[in-house]
């Protein structure tokens, strides 16, 4: 009788799965049923990546704020520029290296190269691998430089002060800009803040220091001492783009700047992802990194053409892995949970007051691979994306 039962079981599941499926008519009338419901300033785009074929849209071409949908954008562009395995540097410098009896005589200076993960633990593995190497005193002190980036300390949004919604932006920013405390909660001088936990680490381990730690410069010709690298891009977006970190976003703009637009600020940043990004044939407005910003503006179609250029290119698998998976993780961990979409949709999430935006990729149950981007504005965020919710599912069903 067991058996029996076990057979049926099976042969229900065999049975139910097809029935899943949906052809492309019943595809598009489920996805414009939703649309229906997400008003007028609403848009949404959806393209077949194996044959290019447009699937569906509705008013593809109006530009909308994408909320922290404009990640993608950030990501794409750090990964074609710098490489999905390239990593950021903080270096330590001095006038000399050490002498024979372990000292350096003069300041060490720690200078951020904008990496955005840099913190206790790495600051404790620099000090310990200067201390292994035989440093035994610092005449001078620690000195924390982060002049990569300009002075401001957050995006647009906040008109370039620091927010709850991102922390102090620096070169040298330290445990994202927090101070582990509940008050101040904020760092309000990242370069000392980090110099002083820097020199914390090297006197756990046995080094002297003179002087006290502070913001500072590295002078010229000063020697190159050590460095600690950052994860690689393809971790360090992945980082951003699951759990929707603003900080990371608005790190990695002000990093693009300064490494390939000749200024660390958000501006800078900006307008070489603009025209990196137009090797896509797209021109979204790019007003910051991470869409926080009411000024950012792109359309549905411009984001499936983002998506679909990233799926052609050489790091087609590092951006699709930065993105979270649909039911298991990110922003994304309890959405569509027991539809088609979990696991096989892997997406990027936008909410603001008013703004609610989901675009990535899915494949769909014939196989099919598709990217989408439903971006809808003037809304009820919550009830945005339970629309969204079914949307994806019925796009997972579509059988060509």
């Amino acid at each position: 009788m067991a058996r029996l039962t076990v057979l049926l079981a099976l042969i229900v599941a065999i049975l139910a799965a097809p029935a899943q499926a949906a052809t492309l008519a019943e595809t598009k009338r489920a996805l414009a049923r939703e649309m229906a419901r997400a008003g007028a300033y609403s848009g949404a785009y959806v393209v077949d990546l194996g044959t290019g074929q447009e699937l569906y849209a509705s008013k593809p071409d109006a530009k909308r704020m994408p909320a922290s949908v404009e990640k993608l954008y950030t990501s794409a562009t750090a990964m074609l520029l710098y490489g999905p395995d390239a990593t950021l540097t903080t270096s330590v410098l001095a006038n000399a290296l050490p002498d024979e009896t372990g000292t350096i005589i003069g300041n060490v200076v720690l200078r951020g190269g904008g990496d955005p993960t840099f913190g206790t633990t790495a600051a404790a593995d620099l000090a310990k691998t200067l201390a292994d190497g035989g440093l035994k005193q610092i005449t001078g002190r620690v000195v924390g430089d982060e002049s990569a980036f300009d002075a401001f300390r957050g995006p647009p949004s906040s008109r370039f002060q620091t927010s709850s919604d991102v922390g102090p932006l620096s070169a040298l920013a330290f445990n994202h800009g927090r101070t582990g405390q509940s008050r101040p909660y904020w760092q309000t001088s990242p370069a000392r803040f980090a110099a002083d936990a820097f020199e914390k680490a090297l006197e756990r381990r046995g080094v002297k220091i003179k002087g006290a730690a502070r913001s500072g410069l590295a002078t010229e010709g000063m020697t190159p001492f050590n460095e600690h690298v950052s994860p690689s891009i393809a971790t360090i977006t992945r980082q951003m783009n699951q759990p929707s970190d603003n900080f990371i976003a608005e790190m990695l703009i002000k990093g693009i700047g300064a490494q390939f637009g000749g200024e660390g600020s958000t501006a800078a940043g900006g307008k070489v992802m603009a025209q990196t990004l137009g090797q896509f044939g797209i021109r979204p407005k790019i007003d910051d990194g991470s869409g926080l910003s009411r000024q950012n503006r792109t359309s549905p179609r411009e984001v499936v053409q983002l998506l679909s250029g990233m799926a052609q290119s050489e790091h087609a698998e590092a951006f699709d892995a930065s993105l979270a998976v649909i039911g298991r993780n990110g922003t994304v961990s309890s959405r569509m949970r027991g539809t088609a979409a979990q696991d096989n949709c892997h997406a990027k999430t936008g909410t603001l007051r008013d703004v609610s935006a989901l675009a990535g990729y899915c494949t769909t149950t014939g196989g099919e691979r598709v990217a989408f981007a439903f971006m809808m504005n003037r809304v009820w965020p919550a009830s945005a994306r339970a629309l969204q919710d079914r949307m994806t599912a019925a796009l997972a069903r579509y059988d060509a």
